[in-house]
């Protein structure tokens, strides 16, 4: 396979700006695509060439194959890189790739129409022998038909989850069949707008699971291996917001034991690529199949930083043909923390908060990474993802990790729309969070606490009191012009124009 010449990346924000770097240092030309609402972006600018794709609806602009491809053909594009979400585990677009004689950096049809779409790959582990979630191997027809199957044969709580995709989008948590019909009906919106696929199958919900994932690797030539696991339980409304590797309730026998099962998961279906196996590990250390992302993780830096590799590269080699440069798994070599930085309010459940990024000023020094996507001046858009950037850390341990970690977060300053930059500052913080005893319940348990109080009505009463002292610092200001602009006015509340103006008379006459 001749080697790749011009890389264009179907997607946007940070995911975007990562692999046109990877892409720059191995030489290659570039393409971005982008919506009417990116066009100011900062992987616009960054590419080196740039094509306007639709409106901003990604409906109408990401997700829309044909765009996609057109843009390729006008730039010359031999490859696509689809990043992670929109395109990036859809089967189709793969053959639409293949049909027009380009590159999907990623794997096969057939795999990831084995493994991509959720429900079909749960039934191919069962196939394997491998334990999944007790749930559908199929998506519903209909709403009458999931909420019998929750009502007769799972029981709540339940989760409603999308067929296709991945990333939080697409799930709901039911705990009561009166709040079934609500949420399916969001369940398939959210899909539908994310992936452009609106089905949806059900899994029984978990007490108290760890969300754990093994990041997997193949290349063409029939070699597999596991490149070790990431903690990923501190999540609000389904979506990880802190990773970490190792994970801090793994074993090095679980490890080995989970990575094989990855592996083999991996091997049975012709898998060709970065890839993630996830699992939830109940209380009792057993671990049970959740899914596979056909695709690379938001959370990938973690794993770059104590493997030492760079998976795009690795991306970018095998899709040119080439084979892993390692055949065994790479032992981890300290700790690496990843924190999602989100234009969003956590005191408002988490509210996006788009609009224009007045000052930034992002956290350096040692070990730190910031993957970001945006800069001072741009304008975040209220119609995709809030996330504006990812911040890693390196450490020989875990808790010089989480020391860096918080330093890191310390220098880290977003003026003109509110971040969860404190918020992940308070995680940091957390007892439970730095014994490393935590689950996927911890974010939504400790919500209160990390917002700096428990007690709501004191909230309550700071909002009104910064209200009251806005109004009055605001009418003693207007009394102050009212005053300086009023003819006659006493000689010290001269208009501050016509003092400055003697200033400047004097300051000529000498």
């Amino acid at each position: 396979m001749p080697r790749l010449k011009k890389v264009l990346i179907a997607n946007r924000g940070e995911i975007a700006i990562r692999v046109i770097r990877t892409c720059q240092e191995r030489g290659l030309k570039t393409v971005a695509v982008y919506s009417e609402a990116d066009r100011s972006a900062l992987h616009v600018r960054s590419a080196d060439e740039a094509f306007c794709v639709g409106p901003p609806p990604s409906r109408e602009s990401y997700l829309v194959q044909a765009a996609i491809l057109d843009a390729a053909k006008k730039s010359g594009a031999d490859a696509i890189h689809p990043g992670y979400g929109f395109l990036s585990e859809n089967a189709s677009f793969v053959r639409a790739c293949d049909a027009a004689g380009i590159t999907f950096i990623g794997p096969p049809a057939s795999a990831m129409d084995a493994m991509g779409e959720k429900t079909r790959a749960r039934a191919n582990m069962v196939k394997a022998g491998v334990p999944v979630v007790p749930g559908t191997t199929s998506a519903f027809a209909t709403l009458e038909e999931a909420k019998s199957y929750a009502i007769k044969d799972l029981g709540f709580p339940v989760m409603l989850k999308a067929a296709g995709g991945g990333g939080g989008k697409g799930m709901r948590r039911v705990d009561r069949a009166e709040d079934f019909d609500s949420a399916w009906r969001a369940a398939r919106s959210e899909a539908m707008n994310s992936f452009g696929n609106d089905a949806v199958y059900l899994e029984k919900y978990l007490d108290q699971p760890h969300h754990v994932e093994i990041q997997i690797f193949a290349d063409s030539h029939g070699n597999c291996v596991h490149l070790n696991e990431r903690e990923c339980s501190a999540q609000r409304r389904n979506q990880k917001v802190v990773e970490e590797t190792p994970s801090p309730i793994l074993t090095p026998q679980m490890r080995a034991a989970m990575g094989e099962v990855a592996v083999k998961a991996a091997k049975a279906v012709g898998y060709v690529g970065a890839g993630t196996v996830e699992f939830l590990v109940d209380a009792k250390r057993n671990f049970y199949f959740l899914e596979m992302n056909t695709r690379l993780q938001v959370e990938h830096p973690v794993t770059e930083w104590v493997t030492g590799v760079d998976l795009v590269a690795w991306q970018l080699v095998v899709a040119e043909g080439g084979q892993l440069p390692f055949k065994e798994p790479i032992q981890p070599r300290g700790h690496s923390i990843e924190a999602r930085i989100y234009a969003e309010d956590p005191a408002t459940n988490f509210m996006p908060s788009p609009g224009k990024i007045q000052y930034l000023r992002v956290p350096s020094g040692p070990s730190v990474r910031d993957d970001s996507g945006v800069y001072a001046g741009y304008t975040v858009p209220n119609v995709y993802d809030p996330m504006i950037s990812k911040l890693s850390v390196w450490a020989p341990t875990r808790p010089e990790a989480i020391a860096r970690m918080r330093r890191a977060l310390d220098e880290y300053v977003v003026k003109g729309i509110t971040t969860n930059v404190r918020y992940l500052r308070a995680i940091m913080e957390h007892p439970d969070f730095v014994k490393g005893d935590y689950d996927t319940g911890f974010l939504p348990r400790a919500h209160q606490a990390l917002l700096g109080n428990t007690d709501p009505e004191l909230t309550k009463a700071s909002l009104i009191a910064a209200a009251v002292y806005a109004k009055q610092r605001a009418e003693r200001l207007a009394a102050k012009v009212a005053s300086a602009q009023t003819p006659g006015a006493a000689k010290g509340a001269q208009s501050p124009w016509r003092q400055a103006s003697r200033k400047v008379s004097s300051w000529k006459r000498a």
